[in-house]
């Protein structure tokens, strides 16, 4: 059986929000954290991973593991690293990285990256919206230690998937792909 564990990426502050991202709340009320840790769920992930930092989730309140970045404030990189480095290799073929701030980005957009391309620890798959590049990315296990070695700052890991090849996976027709940098 093929293991995917979900890996939503919610450590930053929010600086230009004014407040840290994943406790921004949709007009239903639910946070954007457990939104994203819906979406991976429902979209079918096995199991979920939530990378904190400038804020503090309880685990009692998501459907998640959670992991602290103690290196946050310095970007994604940081947040990408922490979480594959909290990821059990023997148990999963892959993660599905998703960012906490894409509020329109639901289980549909996961489920279709997921089931794009076959998934083993070779794997390198992500949306795109309108051709252009997105969230979430899917990165198999063989992957991980060159990806958190490549892992920068706030690109994360888009010099690594610049240099190998990725299917992409059009979402357009579900969801922008756009993050939420600024309030509306």
């Amino acid at each position: 059986m093929t293991a995917v564990a979900g890996l939503v990426l919610a450590a930053g502050a929010g600086r230009r929000m004014g407040q840290p991202k994943a406790l921004l709340r949709h007009a239903s009320g639910e946070t954007f954290v457990h939104a994203a840790v819906r979406a991976l769920r429902d979209g079918g992930c096995d199991s979920v991973t939530v990378v904190v930092g400038a804020a503090h989730v309880d685990a009692a309140d998501v459907d998640a593991t959670i992991v602290t970045a103690p290196g946050w404030e310095a970007g994604m990189g940081e947040s990408l690293r922490a979480g594959l480095a909290a990821l059990d290799p023997s148990d999963t073929d892959a993660a599905l990285i998703l960012l906490v701030d894409l509020p329109d980005v639901g289980s549909a957009v996961v489920h279709r990256v997921l089931t794009a391309t076959p998934i083993d620890g070779n794997v390198l798959a992500r949306a795109t919206f309108g051709g252009e590049p997105g969230h979430p990315v899917l990165i198999g296990r063989a992957h991980w230690a060159a990806v958190r070695v490549a892992a920068d700052g706030d690109k994360g890991a888009r010099d690594y998937l610049a240099g190998n090849e990725v299917t992409t996976v059009e979402c357009g027709d579900l969801a922008t792909g756009r993050d939420l940098d600024v309030p509306r």
